[in-house]
């Protein structure tokens, strides 16, 4: 990170000033007004916000609490521990990303003076605007926004080891200085950066959760998504059970109770995209795209086709 941003964030906070001068107590009252420690967004972000930033409090053990937005933490350096739901540690090092939706209690150990995270406050509503910008439809980008932004959800925390990912380090640290320093546009920046970081993310996948042997389910279903996005011309059920290690009937419950959508959905609904892709961005011939996109009964295809998009592929192409 700039040594410059970094010293910035590194810099000793009122809140934090007070605790090293001996109030080893968190005021609950800077973060809410209700009895029970839920943080609320109305303290913690301008009225009209839909994101900001603060640096973490050190120096004192931060008791479990839920927030009432979603929360992204991106430890800076150093290091910071942090208890999920009672029951999960989480490690997180310089360069980790760690996402929490509004269900997930979490606790925080102690940091010390050059351990910097960075606290993003995000409202639902944000990830809504960002992914109009990305049309493509992604099963397993949309798989971990829904996990974010629903209330009821399977998954309640997203951790990604990110350290080596220089990309990722870059969006990160773009955004922290955009949010920081409150540059002009600043909202249309942050919402085309966090776009881009979810693009890279979803590139990297299998650095989600991969320390956390307690998600076991969910990192199965990063990787089937992941499988499907990578193979979807000839994607088969059996084929992903043989790499899950798992029975063809059980990965099939699995993907229904977790995506709410079949396997076979799932496949037809990349290969569908794939094909809209082509469709606008390519001169390729509507029978081309068909076989490419792993379809080899045309009239199939355009049923399918006709039936998600409401038109037909050369229509799609001419309006688009």
């Amino acid at each position: 990170m700039n040594p410059e941003l970094l010293a910035q964030l590194k810099s000793i906070s009122v809140e934090e000033q007070r605790i090293l001068d001996g109030d080893n107590t968190v005021q609950k009252s800077l973060y809410t007004s209700r009895d029970d420690f839920v943080i609320d967004s109305r303290k913690m972000l301008e009225r009209g916000k839909l994101i900001d930033i603060r640096t973490h409090t050190r120096f004192i053990h931060f008791p479990k609490h839920r927030h009432n937005y979603i929360e992204l933490i991106y430890m800076c350096s150093g290091s910071t521990l942090h208890l999920i739901n009672d029951k999960t540690s989480i490690l997180l090092e310089t360069g980790d990303l760690l996402f929490l939706n509004q269900n997930v209690t979490q606790e925080i150990m102690p940091a010390g003076i050059e351990d910097i995270a960075v606290n993003f406050m995000v409202l639902p509503e944000f990830f809504n605007r960002t992914f109009l910008m990305v049309e493509d439809e992604h099963n397993l980008r949309d798989f971990l926004i829904g996990s974010l932004t629903q209330k009821k959800s399977m998954v309640d925390f997203i951790h990604f080891s990110a350290k080596n990912l220089l990309p990722v380090q870059n969006l990160m640290e773009n955004m922290i200085w955009s949010l920081l320093n409150k540059q002009p546009n600043t909202r249309n920046i942050t919402q085309t950066t966090m776009s881009l970081l979810f693009l890279e993310l979803l590139n990297h996948s299998d650095q989600i959760n991969k320390n956390d042997p307690l998600q076991y389910e969910q990192n199965l279903m990063f990787t089937a998504l992941k499988y499907i996005e990578d193979h979807y011309q000839t994607a088969s059920l059996d084929e992903l059970a043989f790499l899950l290690n798992q029975p063809s009937y059980w990965v099939s419950k699995f993907i229904k109770k977790y995506s709410q959508q079949t396997f076979k959905q799932l496949v037809q609904r990349k290969r569908l995209s794939q094909a809209t892709y082509l469709l606008t961005q390519t001169s390729l011939s509507v029978e081309d795209i068909i076989a490419i996109v792993g379809y080899d009964n045309t009239s199939y295809f355009h049923r399918l086709f006709r039936e998600h998009y409401h038109m037909t592929p050369k229509t799609f192409r001419t309006i688009h």
